[in-house]
């Protein structure tokens, strides 16, 4: 039922990590992307929502979990692992309470970290016993969080457009593994780096999924021209994309004059892991060399120290600057737009808030308990506007993406382009295996579905990412080899049905993701 006269914001957070779990040695700097995810994100954002819920406050938000970071969320080992972190982190901040005792500038804040450290570790074991994913899930099941999905691996899509059936199995793989987690149908779909190619809508809608999401461009230069451009979905192929408002996604996370960069917030780079003497941090370090700490003494701009208290002060008076500044927009919009209700969406990662933005759980807090009480807008979730306004023009997004100069470039470019034809050899490779073998037995199973694990994981866009970002080249460059090796290997056992036993346990305890996995997503269609 359309709701006349409706004016929709919808908030949308994405959060990924490629799958990296080293069972066989702790301390890895790859596992730390996790552990400071958890502890500098995932636990902020929890408690901001579940303050929220707690205080009876009816919000709508809308969240994509990746697959990968959904899987490594409930390994028992990565868990205990940040539980160790998280441990660890607490040591550190006991340490620079000591170490700043006769320091009256930087001993309150030292003591504000410690207390932080404490409380965050407390709420990972004590409140939500481990586990993240079921925190999420609990907040979906009372009404106040809508969890999309992504790519199995994060993949980016538009490369892999040649091989349906490798786009197919990471759709397919990702929808399975919610249903697993979450106990019911994925809503929709967050396309990784909102890579769109023309026809990835009716493989969305295959399965089941209702909307995606595009950045302005997408949408702007879709075909037909979209009568209210991003402000109202299109349909594509069945499923609805959404695009990205450029105005509202400027204020949270623009380069030039995002709310992150004002002088009151805290300075994301200086961080005692590298202002500090070697001495004085080596024990938090060892091993691994120098990296973030999460405890930083000065705000942006310069070398003042940061005020937690000024902090939190400026986010809230951001969210209402936010808040009113959507009224205004939508206001002017529900004016131009006769006859059709107006949505901003504003996605954004969730590691923004938190991690990158320490203030942002702060802010977001601010912004939904606001909107949640303003009887201007509707704070709503994709499926939300989907449900009021069934009608939606039909437009097909070209190929777009969000990355820098807004098509493949970061991912396909001199820097990464040798991997691309190793990986649609392997998707090939795989199609043709899961279409040979319809009724194997049980041995030989096993070794097709470790063989679609290993093509998925050499998929991830992280990958291809790293080598062009000039960060993490080596590991990245031992994780294609590595997955498209193993993959070789059991291709050629699998095709000679001759798998060795041993070998093929070594490779599933190490790439242990989606044991719901079904090898048929591969199959070729006649």
């Amino acid at each position: 039922m359309t709701k006349e006269g409706a004016r929709y914001l919808c908030l949308h957070l994405t959060a990924h990590l490629p799958f990296v779990r080293h069972a066989e040695r702790a301390g890895r700097p790859e596992e730390g992307w996790l552990q400071e995810a958890v502890a500098f994100s995932f636990l902020p954002l929890l408690r901001a929502l579940d303050r929220l819920a707690d205080d009876g406050v009816r919000f709508r938000l809308s969240l994509a979990l990746s697959p990968p970071l959904v899987a490594m969320l409930r390994q028992d080992l990565l868990v205990r692992r940040c539980a160790r972190a998280l441990e660890r982190h607490c040591e550190v901040a006991d340490r620079e309470v000591r170490r700043t005792r006769r320091d009256p500038a930087l001993h309150p804040l030292a003591v504000h970290y410690r207390d932080e450290a404490r409380s965050l570790s407390a709420l990972f074991s004590e409140r939500y016993r481990r586990d993240l994913v079921g925190a999420f899930r609990r907040l979906q099941d009372a009404g106040l969080v809508e969890i999309a999905t992504s790519a199995a691996t994060h993949a980016f899509l538009p490369l892999l457009a040649a091989q349906p059936e490798a786009v197919r199995a990471q759709v397919a793989v990702a929808v399975s593994h919610y249903r697993r987690h979450f106990g019911r149908e994925p809503p929709g779909f967050w396309l990784p780096e909102c890579g769109h190619y023309p026809g990835v809508g009716e493989l969305l809608a295959e399965s089941g999924l209702r909307y995606f999401f595009v950045d302005a461009h997408g949408v702007g230069d879709a075909t037909p021209r979209p009568r209210y451009g991003v402000f109202a979905p299109i349909s594509a192929g069945g499923a609805a994309a959404f695009g990205r408002d450029p105005e509202s996604s400027a204020a949270l996370w623009g380069s030039d004059r995002g709310y992150p960069r004002d002088p009151a917030y805290r300075d994301f780079y200086r961080d005692i892991g590298w202002d500090l003497e070697w001495r004085e941090v080596e024990g938090a370090l060892r091993p691994g060399g120098r990296r973030n700490l999460g405890i930083k003494y000065f705000a942006n701009g310069g070398g003042s120290v940061y005020d937690p208290r000024r902090g939190a002060k400026r986010a809230e008076e951001h969210a209402a600057r936010f808040l009113a500044d959507r009224n205004r927009q939508l206001a002017h919009l529900s004016a131009r737009m006769a006859g059709a209700s107006p949505v901003v969406v504003a996605p954004c990662d969730a590691e923004l808030f938190g991690h990158w933005w320490y203030e942002g759980p702060r802010f977001l807090e601010s912004l939904l308990r606001g909107a949640a009480s303003d009887p201007a807008l509707r704070l709503a979730t994709p499926s939300d506007y989907l449900a009021e306004n069934p009608e939606v023009q039909l437009a097909t997004p070209p190929f777009c993406s969000w990355g820098g100069g807004g098509y493949a470039g970061a991912w396909l470019d001199g820097s990464n382009d040798w991997i691309w034809r190793h990986l649609h050899q392997a998707a090939g490779r795989m199609a043709a295996l899961a279409t040979d073998f319809a009724e194997p037995d049980p041995l030989l199973r096993r070794a097709l579905e470790q063989a679609a694990r290993e093509v998925l994981l050499a998929q991830s866009s992280d990958w291809a990412f790293m080598l062009r970002a000039g960060t993490s080249v080596d590991y990245a460059i031992r994780r294609i080899r590595e997955h498209l090796l193993r993959f070789a290997r059991l291709h050629d056992q699998i095709r000679a049905q001759r798998v060795d036993p041993a070998e093929l346990a070594r490779v599933e305890s190490a790439d242990d993701l989606f044991p719901e996995i079904d090898y048929r997503a591969f199959r070729r269609r006649p």
